[in-house]
């Protein structure tokens, strides 16, 4: 059983930053994070290749929000800067066997694994 474990969410102001960090299952997935605000879907916010080489994000969170990986760690970090109140939410890390070659995995049904979320809230 794959386990995904996020922490560094919080309470923080419009402008400031966060950093996030995922206890990831390995280093061959792709790994990605989504986010869910009260009442909407989730939706995709990033998304990074097994080997770091590829990176793809929201337009919503390009140029604010940078995705990274240590595979000899198993962690994948967001690290988010600039922050909205627009980006508060519930984030989550999320494994996918599907290769990011070509095409960038974005859908939630790519993915394989969820962690349960941590809470991100951005006041004004």
């Amino acid at each position: 059983q794959v386990q995904l474990v996020e922490s560094g969410g919080g309470l923080v102001q419009a402008g400031e930053s966060l950093r996030l960090s995922c206890a990831a299952p390995g280093r061959t997935f792709t790994m990605g994070w989504f986010r869910q605000a009260p009442g909407m879907e989730r939706e995709f916010v990033a998304v990074i290749a097994w080997n770091g080489g590829g990176t793809y994000y929201a337009d919503s969170v390009k140029g604010r929000f940078s995705i990274s990986r240590d595979n000899a760690k198993n962690t994948v970090d967001l690290q988010m800067n600039s922050l909205k109140p627009e980006d508060t939410a519930r984030y989550y890390c999320a494994a996918s066997s599907a290769a990011f070659r070509g095409r960038p995995v974005v859908a939630i049904s790519d993915y394989n694994y969820w962690g349960q979320g941590t809470q991100v809230t951005v006041s004004s």
